[in-house]
């Protein structure tokens, strides 16, 4: 029974996906992603229903438009098995699910993490993290903390959020944007009052380790150069799926490691 209900949430993640994909799409070229029928980049074709399942379209086209033989940016299919991944996982990580408290916060880290995934790709593509996804995120996040935590769950939210941007807001204003953009200072805000403390600790470590590792093979592969830019939304975002599932059992064996 496990193995069935993993395939569906996966499946069901790996639409919401698709759909992303398109959200990051239609936010770059100023389009609603509430309307209007799916069409290829390139040629503009209405695109059926058989070219529209994710994954498994992309592979049987083999990457390209049925219409125009265009190449399809692999970003498609690696958003949806991410978003699928994540999905799997929150949801592994919540059950078991009894009573609507569990249920709204379940849909919450659904929807949450959605937000996430579309600045990932949004990001990653264009250098920028996009205010109209990004602040949305941010009073999502806030209405949840304020409806269904304590105060002083609140309080830790808000000074972690606050603490995170004011770290970025040092890096940004003694590099003078170089290092980083501003977008990053407001991200690291949403993401602290999302995690709280010390969560945020472990997704800004693994962030700038992450960051470093893949800096450092792309200028190995001449991909890169110290001068090149990188966006660092990407790792943080990567930072913040790993604390938010892992951080407790990463600080306990740290801690282990000092006893």
């Amino acid at each position: 029974m496990d193995v069935y209900l993993n395939i569906i949430i996966f499946v069901f993640g790996l639409i919401i996906g698709s759909f992303l994909n398109c959200v990051v799409y239609r936010i770059e070229n100023k389009q609603s992603f509430l309307k209007g029928h799916s069409y290829c980049p390139f040629c503009h074709h209405d695109l059926a229903w058989q070219d529209l399942i994710p994954v498994l379209s992309f592979l049987f086209l083999k990457g390209r438009c049925r219409y125009c033989r265009a190449k399809i940016s692999w970003q498609y299919p690696l958003i949806e098995i991410f978003t699928g991944s994540i999905f799997l996982l929150i949801i592994k990580s919540q059950i078991p699910v009894s009573g609507l408290y569990d249920i709204i916060n379940v849909i919450f880290l659904l929807v949450i993490s959605s937000f996430f995934i579309i600045i990932f790709a949004y990001d990653l593509k264009h250098f920028i993290i996009p205010d109209k996804i990004l602040i949305p995120a941010v009073l999502a996040v806030f209405l949840y903390r304020i409806s269904f935590t304590d105060l002083d769950m609140f309080l830790n939210s808000i000074y972690s959020g606050l603490g995170a941007s004011a770290f970025f807001l040092i890096i940004f204003l003694l590099s003078k944007g170089r290092w980083i953009g501003f977008g990053d200072v407001k991200l690291a805000f949403l993401m602290g009052v999302f995690l709280g403390f010390p969560e945020i600790l472990t997704a800004l470590f693994f962030a700038f380790a992450i960051g470093a590792i893949i800096g450092i093979g792309l200028i190995l592969l001449k991909l890169k150069d110290l001068k090149s830019e990188v966006p660092f939304g990407p790792f943080l975002i990567l930072g913040l799926f790993i604390s938010f599932f892992w951080a407790e059992n990463i600080i306990n064996w740290y801690l282990g490691l000092l006893v």
